[in-house]
């Protein structure tokens, strides 16, 4: 059952028109942020940090901090859009419910930067964050991984980079929003939601087609990999999203392999919710209720 506040948002989206094209989807997602997601919450430190490898920015609710944890996000957009103007305010939310410090990044997208670009910036991020850079003004005793949609496939490539050659110190836990994890698969949710609940079919190809990744290999189909020996994770999937199923079977996944993991779904909801709070505000709690989980995994190492 779709819910009234998702109804409403989709009865006002108009039907697709034409082929997709990258910069006028880029241009578009950042209009339309403003309109759709929640104000950013006022935090103590909020600006990119000069010597990243990549544009990242550093959002804490505090201005100074004993060393800890620090979570690392890559934004979700297909590889194709998406960045810190997009997925800001989600990410100042993260920050301020979590009381982590949030590195949100900014990396290459396709078609100008295809496969496997994105996921060597996500490595290359990490690993730097890793070794605890002078800028970030505070020791760095682990990381915590995190990513929606695409950014979910990033930060799973990710953890499994560094667990298989281990970074300065480890990753402690990682998170999943209505997470792409598989290329190969074939799931019933790509079907039943292929069309009219915002991600679609369409755009799910034209997507595939500008990122250009080799489907077969673990980095662009994680599921397809070992899940032992994973960081523990909360998985958090959309009730109405194509995506749905691949989260589930990750989550699943994870859980056959021993790895300690806490799933939510939210019934009724549609894919990259997080960032539609304003005009699905049902979804408040539901992103809440996965950070509140996160934060309790993370415990005492903050």
């Amino acid at each position: 059952m779709i819910r009234p506040d998702v109804q409403a948002l989709l009865d006002q989206i108009p039907p697709e028109s034409g082929p997709p094209e990258a910069t006028a989807i880029r241009e578009s997602m950042r209009m339309l942020a403003a309109v759709v997601d929640l104000p950013e919450p006022p935090l103590a430190t909020a600006r990119m940090l000069e010597t990243a490898p990549l544009p990242t920015l550093l959002l804490d609710r505090r201005e100074h901090r004993d060393p800890g944890p620090v979570l690392v996000w890559f934004h979700g957009g297909g590889f194709v859009f998406g960045g810190i103007d997009t997925h800001r305010s989600m990410a100042a939310d993260m920050a301020q419910r979590l009381d982590l410090p949030v590195l949100l990044v900014d990396y290459r997208l396709a078609p100008e930067a295809p496969y496997p670009a994105a996921v060597d910036d996500a490595e290359e991020i990490a690993r730097w964050v890793a070794g605890g850079p002078a800028e970030l003004g505070r020791g760095v005793t682990g990381l915590v991984l995190g990513g929606d949609s695409a950014g979910g496939t990033m930060t799973i490539v990710t953890a499994m980079a560094l667990r298989d050659r281990p970074a300065d110190v480890p990753v402690v836990a990682q998170l999943l929003l209505w997470p792409a994890t598989d290329l190969i698969g074939k799931y019933a949710s790509q079907r039943e939601f292929a069309e009219g609940y915002l991600l679609t079919e369409a755009s799910r190809v034209f997507y595939q087609d500008s990122y250009q990744p080799v489907i077969t290999d673990v980095r662009a189909s994680p599921m397809q990999g070992d899940l032992a020996g994973l960081p523990p994770a909360v998985v958090l999937t959309a009730g109405l999203d194509p995506l749905r199923d691949e989260g589930r079977a990750y989550a699943a996944g994870l859980i056959t392999a021993g790895v300690p993991t806490t799933f939510f779904e939210a019934v009724g909801n549609i894919h990259a919710f997080g960032l539609l709070r304003k005009a699905i505000p049902s979804s408040v709690p539901d992103l809440a209720q996965a950070l509140s989980a996160l934060r309790a995994m993370v415990g005492g190492l903050a």
